[in-house]
């Protein structure tokens, strides 16, 4: 081969090479959108936060190098979530991770052809999110939150804690955690065995709220059971305020209610579940397709005890709960 027609093979060559760096095209960034249930400054949220990202990180997808996140908050405001959930459409994401029911609704009626990855759903076909848990179909998938059996082991656990009690109320808002009747059930399912009572006791408003806690206290031996609802954790301190000053010991499903001073909680690891996940934002933006990808259920509880306020209340928690207790807030 002759020098001039072997150097302009190599010129050519060097061209079309991914290593000559003024002819490669930047490489595009993947859009993240996530729809958190809380505000922006809620301390609780940033554990989750650090969770996913740290985990999309490990799994190969960095802020600014192939991923952009878009964080919008709902505030558990429903016309939040509307507009929060357009917002995030109208940035074209690649996929969505929503965290909780309220931004999923809005969502399912909006993003038609969005992956969309939810957590901390109860009852995803109960609510109509999916056809099924092993084949969702539509373009929805995730993890959900607690099984209606959780009713029966807040039960339990409360028992444990407070075995005095004999009337327990399960309290939630019927309009935006309407799929909370079943955990009331299980919980009745679970009462004759321990000698209590439960009431089933769907609300609306705070003062709904405050009527039930004033008629458990109006004779000795009344609790509560309340599960995790974007109403409730709102309405935080609020209850947790009328709930001690009724002296009503309580289990939570949240554990941000403990964290703020309740009795005890127990439910989802919410970071734990936001690594898995990143798992599917993964397996997502590397091409699987959403009805491929299983609802898988919860796999880790966490239960929270708060001694200061087992102490307000006069209760020694037994060493046997202690023991079972993933964290002890002193």
């Amino acid at each position: 081969m002759r020098r001039r027609e072997f150097i302009a093979l190599l010129g050519g060559a060097a061209a079309a090479s991914p290593l000559a760096t003024h002819a490669q095209e930047p490489q595009r960034l993947r859009g993240i959108g996530v729809l958190m249930p809380d505000s922006a400054s809620d301390q609780q949220s940033q554990p989750i936060i650090m969770a996913l990202e740290d985990e999309l990180q490990r799994l190969g997808w960095g802020e600014r190098r192939n991923v952009r996140f878009d964080y919008r908050w709902t505030g558990g405001d429903a016309d939040r979530a509307r507009a929060a959930a357009l917002e995030l459409l109208r940035l074209a994401p690649d996929v969505i991770l929503t965290d909780g029911g309220q931004g999923l609704g809005e969502l399912r009626h909006a993003a038609l052809t969005v992956p969309i990855v939810f957590m901390e759903i109860n009852e995803p076909v109960f609510y109509g999110f999916v056809d099924n848990l092993a084949h969702p179909g539509r373009n929805m998938t995730g993890f959900t939150g607690l099984e209606p059996a959780m009713g029966a082991k807040w039960l339990e656990l409360l028992n444990a804690i407070a075995p005095q009690l004999t009337r327990i109320a399960v309290i939630f808002n019927s309009r935006t955690a309407p799929g909370a009747a079943l955990f009331a059930r299980s919980a009745e399912a679970a009462a004759q065995k321990l000698r209590v009572e439960v009431i089933r006791a769907p609300v609306q408003e705070f003062a709904d709220f405050e009527g039930v806690m004033t008629m458990l206290a109006g004779e000795p031996g009344g609790g509560l059971i309340l599960p995790a609802d974007i109403f409730t954790d709102l309405q935080r301190n609020l209850i947790l305020e009328t709930a001690a000053r009724y002296r009503l010991p309580a289990i939570y499903g949240a554990r941000t209610m403990a964290a703020a001073g309740g009795l005890a909680s127990y439910g989802i690891d919410r970071a734990g579940q936001a690594r898995q996940a990143a798992g599917y934002v993964d397996r997502i933006l590397r091409g699987t397709r959403v009805s491929d990808l299983p609802v898988e259920h919860a796999s880790k509880f966490e239960l929270v005890i708060n001694l200061k306020a087992a102490k307000a209340l006069g209760l020694d928690i037994p060493p046997g709960v202690r023991a079972m207790a993933d964290a002890v807030i002193e």
